[in-house]
């Protein structure tokens, strides 16, 4: 059981990671260009060096709704982690994680609809460039949403034994 926790821990301190670096870091969208190669992310438009992401009115709400979404999936799975750390040491044997495991849910829901509307609005659109391509930070959320799905679960599943 303690190699079980410890894995789960683990993973859950990775897909942390991982949220933090796609959300930071610009490269949701890449696409070649005149001048090289050309990325976006949620924040910035970079190049050689990086300046405000171009944006229309029409996708500016939705773009806003993509960082609040990764901003609120970063906060809950910080706080999944802190809960856990908490109930491992003073739940009685035998009791589930269900706190953890809901906080880790809504987590996974945030993920979801934020690479959901980014992949409607945003997927192939990188300003003067041309064939445009998802970055590692996309896929980075996608694969941090489906580790916050399976950790949700082991959390509502788990007994402390």
């Amino acid at each position: 059981m303690l190699v079980l926790l410890a894995g789960i821990f683990v993973v859950h301190i990775a897909t942390v990671i991982m949220l933090f670096v796609s959300t930071i870091a610009n490269v949701w969208m890449v696409g070649s260009s005149n001048f090289g190669t050309l990325s976006t992310g949620l924040w910035l438009l970079c190049n050689k060096t990086c300046t405000q992401l171009p944006v229309s009115s029409r996708d500016e709400a939705s773009l806003k709704a993509v960082q609040a979404f990764m901003i609120l999936s970063i906060i809950f799975s910080v706080v999944a982690l802190i809960l856990f750390i908490i109930q491992l040491f003073t739940l009685e044997k035998g009791k589930r994680f269900y706190m953890t495991g809901a906080v880790m849910l809504v987590c996974w829901m945030c993920i979801l609809i934020a690479v959901s509307i980014y992949t409607a609005r945003f997927t192939g659109t990188v300003p003067y460039s041309t064939n445009p391509h998802h970055g590692y930070c996309f896929i980075l959320a996608w694969i941090c949403f489906c580790f916050s799905f399976i950790i949700g679960i082991l959390y509502l599943v788990l007994r402390k034994k």
